[in-house]
C-alpha cells in the first residue's frame, strides 16, 4: 500500500514483532498447542475408603505411592479446606470434635445437595487411636472413620457398609469436586459408563450434577447405555455410535446425530428416556402444532376461533395443538413423534439467549424444513413471545382486567420508548413492583381471562393489528398441510 492507515501500520508492525519470517509455523503451533483443552478420561472410578490409617498414608505420601482412592480422601480433606497436618496437629480432644463437626456439616450441605434419594442421610467424621486388635495398618496411630448416619433410624454405618451406589456417587463429586486443581482449567472430560451402580432417580442426580457444575467450566463426553442417563433437556447433544455392516461389508463404526436412522438396540436408550420424559401428557394428532406452554395453546385457540366467526380462515382444524413445557423439551416430543407417522411442527417463542436452541431445531434432522416458526418472526421485533403477537396494548389492557388492576396499579396501555423490549418482560418487571395483596403474575392466568371473557375485546385498532399477526401464523401453519377437500374452517 502506497498509504497505509494507521492502524494497518499498527498491525503490520505486530506481525513482524511476532512472526519471525523463518520461524511462522512454529509461532503458529505454539500459538494452538497453548489453547487445546487437555483430554481427561476417567473409565474407572474410585471410592473413598471408610478408614484412613494416617501414618501409613504419610509414608505413602513421602515415597509418592498414593493409591487413586486414597487421593479421593486427600480430595476430601481439601474440599474441606483441611489437610492431614492440619488434622493431626490439633492437641485438644474438644477442638478435635469441633474440627470434625466442621467438616462433616460443610461436606454433608455440598454432597448432599445433589443426592436426593434419601434426606436422612449424614456424613460424619472421627479421628481417633488404632486399637490393637484392628487390623495392621488400622491397629496403630491415628485412624481417621468416614461413617454414614441415617436420621431416620438413629444409627451409624461404617462408609464401606453403604450402598455402593450411594458410595460411588460420593467419592465421584468428592473427586470431581478437584478437577480444576489437578488437571487445570481448559479440559475435556471423558467419561465412560459413569454412575453403572445407580438406579434412575440418582442418575437424573448425577446428570443435574453435571449440568450445574461441570457443563459450565468443562466439556463434557460421556458414554451410557441407560436411559436415565440420557437427558432429555439436550437431546440435540446425543449422538449415537453403532458398529456398521450392510450384510456384505464391513462398515466400521459410526456416529449419528439425529437422522434416527439406525437400529432400535442402539437408539433403545433414547426412546426409554424419551418415554419417560413424555408419557405422562402424550396427546397429539396426525398434524400436530408443538408449543412452548399451556397459555400459547389457549392464545391460538382464542385468535382462531375470532377469525372464525367473523368468517375467516383461523387454524385449521387439523392442526392439533400440543403444550411441552418449555423449549428444551421440543427436540425430546419432535424426536419420539419422528418414530412415527406423524406431522409435526413448531411454534415457539425467540430469545438472544435461546437462539441457538430454535436454530438448532431449524437446521436439524428432526423436523422438515421451514416447519420451525418463531414469534420474533410475526411480532417483527427481534425477541417475541406469543405475548407480543397480541400487541402491547391489548396485552396490557388484558392484564389490567384478568388481575383487576386500576389506578395508579394499572399497567399502562400506551407504550413508550422504554418498552421496545418483550411485553411479558414489562408485565414481569411491572408485576415486581406492586404491592404483596396483588396475585403474582403468571403466564396462564391473562390466557384463561381471555378465554373466558374474550368478550370484552370490542374491535379496536389493536385489536385488528393483532388478528392480522395471527392471521399470518395461521396461514404459515396451514400451507405446510396437505390440500383437502375435507378441510374446514367453521
Amino acid at each position: 500500500m502506497e498509504s497505509p492507515t494507521q492502524n494497518q501500520k499498527t498491525v503490520l508492525e505486530a506481525l513482524k514483532n511476532n512472526f519471525v519470517p523463518t520461524d511462522v509455523t512454529a509461532k503458529i503451533r505454539a500459538f494452538i498447542s497453548g489453547r487445546i483443552p487437555k483430554l481427561v478420561k476417567f473409565s474407572e472410578y474410585y471410592r473413598l475408603p471408610g478408614r484412613v490409617a494416617i501414618n501409613d498414608l504419610r509414608q505413602k505420601i513421602a515415597q509418592k505411592a498414593t493409591s487413586f482412592n486414597e487421593r479421593v480422601f486427600l480430595a476430601l480433606l481439601d474440599l474441606a479446606g483441611t489437610n492431614i497436618d492440619a488434622l493431626t496437629s490439633v492437641q485438644q480432644t474438644e477442638q478435635l470434635y469441633m474440627q470434625m463437626e466442621a467438616i462433616s456439616n460443610q461436606l454433608t450441605d455440598e454432597i448432599f445437595e445433589y443426592w436426593s434419594t434419601n434426606a436422612h442421610l449424614s456424613v460424619k467424621f472421627d479421628v481417633r487411636e488404632g486399637k490393637s486388635g484392628d487390623p495392621a495398618p488400622y491397629n496403630s496411630g491415628l485412624v481417621f472413620h468416614t461413617r454414614v448416619e441415617n436420621l431416620r433410624h438413629r444409627a451409624t454405618v461404617d462408609f464401606d457398609e453403604r450402598s455402593s451406589g450411594f458410595i460411588w456417587f460420593f467419592s465421584f463429586l468428592v473427586w470431581f469436586s478437584q478437577v480444576k486443581k489437578n488437571y487445570g482449567q481448559n479440559l475435556m472430560l471423558l467419561l465412560d459408563e459413569p454412575g453403572l451402580t445407580l438406579h434412575g432417580k440418582a442418575q437424573a442426580d448425577l446428570l443435574r450434577y453435571f449440568n450445574e457444575k461441570l457443563r459450565p467450566k468443562y466439556q463434557l463426553l460421556y458414554t451410557t447405555h441407560s436411559p436415565f442417563m440420557v437427558d432429555s433437556d439436550y437431546l440435540l447433544s446425543v449422538r449415537t455410535v453403532e458398529d456398521r455392516t450392510d450384510g456384505k461389508t464391513i462398515l466400521g463404526t459410526k456416529v449419528e446425530g439425529q437422522s434416527l436412522t439406525i437400529e432400535r438396540d442402539t437408539i433403545l436408550p433414547i426412546l426409554g428416556a424419551l418415554g419417560i420424559d413424555i408419557t405422562q401428557t402424550l396427546f397429539v394428532g396426525k398434524h400436530t402444532v408443538l408449543v412452548e406452554g399451556p397459555s400459547d395453546l389457549l392464545y391460538l385457540k382464542w385468535f382462531s376461533h375470532a377469525f372464525r366467526a367473523s368468517g375467516r380462515t383461523g387454524l385449521d382444524p387439523r392442526w392439533t395443538i400440543f403444550p411441552v413445557g418449555g423449549i428444551r423439551k421440543i427436540a425430546s416430543y419432535a424426536t419420539l413423534f419422528s418414530t412415527q407417522p406423524l406431522h409435526i411442527a413448531v411454534f415457539t417463542d425467540f430469545a438472544i439467549g435461546e437462539k441457538s436452541e430454535v436454530e438448532r431445531l431449524r437446521k436439524g434432522d428432526l423436523l422438515k424444513k421451514g416447519q420451525v416458526l418463531s414469534a420474533d418472526t410475526y411480532a417483527e421485533k427481534p425477541e417475541a413471545d406469543v405475548e407480543d403477537l397480541i400487541g402491547r396494548p391489548m396485552y396490557a389492557a388484558l392484564i389490567n382486567k384478568a388481575y383487576g388492576l386500576t389506578g395508579a396499579q394499572a399497567l399502562r396501555e400506551s407504550p413508550t420508548e422504554q418498552t421496545a423490549g418483550k411485553v411479558l418482560e414489562e408485565v414481569k418487571a411491572h408485576f415486581r413492583l406492586l404491592p404483596p395483596s396483588v396475585i403474582e403474575f403468571d403466564h396462564f392466568a391473562p390466557a384463561a381471562f381471555l378465554m373466558e371473557h374474550g368478550g370484552v375485546f370490542k374491535e379496536t385498532q389493536e385489536l385488528n393489528q393483532a388478528l392480522a399477526r395471527f392471521e399470518r401464523l395461521f396461514a404459515d401453519f396451514n400451507g405446510m398441510l396437505p390440500a383437502s377437500s375435507t378441510a374446514s374452517t367453521s
